[in-house]
Order: structure tokens, then C-alpha cells, then sequence
């Protein structure tokens, strides 16, 4: 298995991963942004993600994006293929690219935001810490990348303070090293469970 910076000749794999995406979130039920396979071109092309391959066959992928004048990095777009999955591939992925993404931008802070409580998991184990979305960007180009997902509303709803998704950020600040942390799994799921009732008892 290689997991490697992306570059043009990987472009081919763009239409299975945004299909791998959008696949995912049919069966998590859960909202995820929507991705083109010409965004997903663009990142490949410009050396901004991360891809596993195995024997020329397509398994993971995750790329980066920069808000507020690089001063915000988001390691977006996660996905591993369903033929590679619990194989501790997602982890091995994330810590490549957050690795990636202090080496090009040494002074920005990383965050992400996602309702998956596995990706919250190792989010968390790399040195991530839950945060309000206020702690985040404020770039508007940002939130409206939202707009493709099913929990929008809640957004919008909110006045973007809170929605479904958990944000987690790491600060260069705080975290000089990627430090692997002991993952309280009850904690986060306990959050993730107050968040939904909230919210779709104020659907009601």
C-alpha cells in the first residue's frame, strides 16, 4: 500500500473518488459535501492532497484547502474505499497529509469539521481539540461549501455557531509534534448524541 502526495497522474481516479464520497454518505445517512471530479482534478494537479494506492487500484484520499490567507488549513475530503476499509488506513491517511500540511504551511492552524465519530477518533489521537465553530475560519467561501450537504439548515438555522458536525482544530501553538492522545471514545460520543437530539428536537 503507498500513501503518497498526489500528482497528475492520479487524476484518473477522480470520478471514483467523488462517487466513493458520495457513496459514503448514502450509507452513514450522515451529511457530507459534495465533491466534483473537477475539484478533485484541481487538488490532484496542484500537489494539494494525499492518495493510497494499491496495485493500481484506488483505496484512500484526502486534500487540502487554505482559508483567511493561508492563516486556516482544512484536511478535507476524506474517503477510503470500501474494499480497504478497517484496515487502519483512514489514520495512516490523516497523519500523512497533517504531516504535509505543517511542512507547507508551518504557521497555520488545521482544522476539520465532521459528524463521523471515527474521524473524530483520529482526529483527536493526532492532537486535535473539539472547538466551537467561532475558534474556525470565517471565510464565507468556506460555510458556503456546506450548502451541498443534508444538515445545511441546521447551519443556517444556528446563525453558523453549531450544526451536526463537530469542528477540531490544531494549533501549531499548542502542538509542535503530531502526539498521539488517549481517546476518550464515550466523551465525543456523548457529544455527538446531545448535538442530534438538540437539533431534531428543534425540527419538531
Amino acid at each position: 500500500m503507498k500513501v503518497v502526495i498526489a500528482n497528475i497522474s492520479h487524476i484518473k481516479y477522480a470520478e471514483i473518488i467523488c462517487e466513493t464520497i458520495k457513496e459514503s454518505a448514502k450509507v452513514r445517512g450522515t451529511g457530507i459535501a459534495e465533491r466534483t471530479p473537477e475539484y478533485i482534478s484541481k487538488k490532484i494537479s496542484t500537489g494539494d492532497a494525499i492518495i493510497a494506492i494499491e496495485n493500481d487500484e484506488f483505496a484512500g484520499f484526502c486534500y487540502i484547502e487554505t482559508w483567511d490567507n493561508k492563516s486556516f488549513v482544512v484536511n478535507s475530503g476524506l474517503i477510503v474505499h470500501p474494499n480497504f476499509r478497517n484496515q487502519g488506513l483512514a489514520k495512516k491517511i490523516k497523519k500523512k497529509i497533517l504531516e504535509y500540511s505543517q511542512e507547507k504551511y508551518p504557521d497555520a492552524k488545521i482544522f476539520g469539521i465532521t459528524t463521523g465519530l471515527a474521524v473524530l477518533k483520529i482526529n483527536y489521537e493526532l492532537g486535535y481539540q473539539p472547538v466551537t465553530f467561532s475558534e474556525l475560519t470565517t471565510d464565507e467561501a468556506f460555510w458556503n461549501g456546506c450548502r451541498t450537504c443534508k444538515n445545511f439548515d441546521v447551519l443556517t438555522r444556528t446563525e453558523r455557531k453549531m450544526c451536526l458536525c463537530t469542528g477540531m482544530l490544531y494549533d501549531p501553538k499548542h502542538k509542535k509534534i503530531i502526539k498521539e492522545h488517549k481517546y476518550d471514545s464515550k466523551v465525543l460520543s456523548r457529544l455527538k448524541k446531545i448535538k442530534q437530539a438538540l437539533f431534531l428536537k428543534k425540527k419538531k
